[in-house]
């Protein structure tokens, strides 16, 4: 009987770096899926340590093979197409467009682990959704497990409709280095939803993902009438540097708890319509995670019709919002039972809480919020000369005496270029990357030496929760929202805009003491509810 352990130096795979071993391991792995397809019993190809390449094509995967190395770093498969060079060139691939894909037509008992993908030799015209590590299609009982996936086209590990699988220690860093932004996938992990119907039990744990293209780890419903699926978790994960850090762009019910999510470009934890299909999550919940540092928003939610629970998280010094509720589809739609509960909100560049989306029925409650509003420095026209210099993600003006971050989430303008300001000392700004991975902050070198530069002027308002539409039935109860800081930037309390409503809402037992200004302001004045026992006003 065939041994059910393959070691592949045995079976034409040299690992020595110049021999190409594609089509070694290609007919390795249709031998065993046709052993596999005959008894039932599956296979695993071992390589040991070596630097196998794999030039010009991907290998078609086969029910019951699995690939297992000594280790990342050990065992390295680099991906290359020299001599194809419109090829992605995945290591493994299964497609419902190439292959024929299905529910009928699955991969199934398949284990990847222990190895490393190296995707930068991969060279191509045009961004290719295909020039990935790992990119799979229906996948049953899978295991992806120890893998360090780097330097793809496109996503590293994308693989969808991942049903009874577990994704666990994966390391994705600068994958998706070909999308320019506007491009499907691209990122780090990134996994198609919906195929298996309205349940795929997935669980994503202890992954890291550092400087990816589009998202660090994303979920993305298919098709817009697929049914979201529940059933998926993300636990435990650490996503920083990438344009999103982790997004629900379509399930039901997505557990992201204890997570680590931190200098993304965009926004740390991100619901939205932005996916394929159009369709953001639902019914998710988000807790006891750090969300810390991103450019923009820390948890930017939109386009979804609710529920979602954002509980019990840290989420911190982000360069504009804390948490945001947004329209981006512009469809007016609201967004029913949202709760915001039990966080520490604080030190955000504008606002802790911005809603700028309807909300209906939707509870923000138990939360401290504090010392929002750091972008409080006034404009500056800088006027250049011998103080001023650029490095590739600085600028510093030794005659500045700017407030310590108050130049947070602004734009600085230097001639015809713009950059992100993510925090200032006295003297110096630090500026955000052209995109993930990027060691620079500049398109081209950075400016010449006593460039003058441009900073805009705070906005004068910066509340701790700020309401900019409408909202029906909203509960604001049993915040704590203040400034202790010495030189207050948290203007007030609550704040109610001029396209703001508050429309049968229940405002009580909420802290309003001391913020810069006062407790709160109104704009538009609340109808009908109730405003009680909330410190810092008199009851309404």
């Amino acid at each position: 009987m065939e041994d059910l352990v393959c070691d592949a130096r045995e079976h034409g795979l040299a690992g020595d770096g110049s021999t190409n071993d594609q089509p070694a391991l290609a007919a390795l792995v249709d031998r065993l899926g046709a052993a596999y397809a005959a008894d039932g019993r599956p296979r695993v190809i071992h390589c040991p340590a070596g630097v196998y390449s794999i030039r010009d094509a991907g290998t078609v995967w086969r029910s019951g093979v699995s690939l297992t190395g000594a280790g990342p770093g050990v065992t390295r498969f680099v991906l290359s197409n020299p001599g194809a060079p419109t090829n992605p060139t995945p290591l493994a691939f299964f497609t419902t467009v190439q292959h024929g894909a299905g529910r009928d037509n699955h991969i199934a008992d398949c284990t990847f682990a222990g190895f490393e993908i190296d995707g930068s030799g991969v060279t191509l015209p045009g961004y290719d959704v295909l020039a990935k590590g790992l990119g799979l299609q229906y996948v049953l009982r899978g295991r992806f497990r120890d893998l360090y996936i780097h330097d793809t086209g496109a996503t590293g590990l994308g693989c969808d409709f991942l049903q009874d699988t577990v994704v666990e220690g994966v390391l994705v860093v600068r994958c998706g280095r070909m999308d320019n932004g506007d491009q499907m996938g691209g990122a780090g992990i990134g996994i198609g939803v919906g195929g298996w119907g309205a349940t795929e039990r997935l669980t994503i744990t202890a992954c890291t993902a550092i400087g990816n293209g589009t998202n660090g780890i994303f979920l993305e419903l298919q098709k817009d009438y697929w049914t979201p699926p529940g059933g998926i978790r993300i636990v435990g994960c650490h996503a920083e540097g990438n344009t999103y850090g982790i997004s629900d762009w379509g399930t039901d019910g997505l557990i992201v708890s204890a997570c680590t999510i931190t200098g993304n470009l965009e926004a740390g934890y991100d619901v939205s319509a932005h996916g394929t299909a159009g369709v953001a999550g639902r019914g998710g919940i988000v807790t006891g995670c750090v969300i810390d540092g991103n450019v923009r928003d820390g948890v930017s939610i939109g386009n979804t019709p609710g529920p979602y629970t954002v509980r019990g998280n840290r989420i911190s010094r982000n360069g504009r919002y804390g948490y945001r509720e947004h329209d981006l589809a512009g469809d007016g739609q609201p967004a029913g039972g949202i709760v915001v509960d039990s966080n520490e909100i604080w030190d955000n560049g504008l606002d802790g809480v911005r809603v700028d989306a309807t909300l209906v029925d939707a509870f923000i409650t138990g939360n401290r919020i504090r010392d929002n509003g750091r972008r409080s420095a006034p404009a500056v026209l800088g006027a250049g000369g011998d103080p001023v210099s650029y490095t590739r993600a600085a600028l510093v003006d030794r005659s500045a005496n700017w407030p310590p971050d108050g130049h947070r989430g602004k734009t600085l303008t230097v001639g015809d270029r713009t950059v992100i300001v993510t925090g200032n000392t006295h003297t110096e700004l630090t500026l955000a990357p052209t995109r993930p991975g990027a060691t620079t902050a500049w398109q081209g070198p950075p400016p010449a030496p006593g460039s003058t530069y441009r900073l805009p002027d705070a906005p004068p308002v910066r509340a701790g929760i700020t309401l900019a539409t409408a909202t029906t039935e909203l509960t604001i109860r049993d915040n704590r929202i203040w400034d202790d800081q010495e030189d207050r930037t948290q203007t007030y309390g609550l704040w109610v805009t001029r396209d703001g409503s508050c429309v049968s809402g229940t405002v009580e037992g909420n802290d309003l003491r001391n913020n810069a200004i006062s407790a709160t302001r109104l704009d538009a004045a609340p109808t009908g509810g109730r405003w009680n026992r909330n410190h810092g006003l008199d009851d309404r």
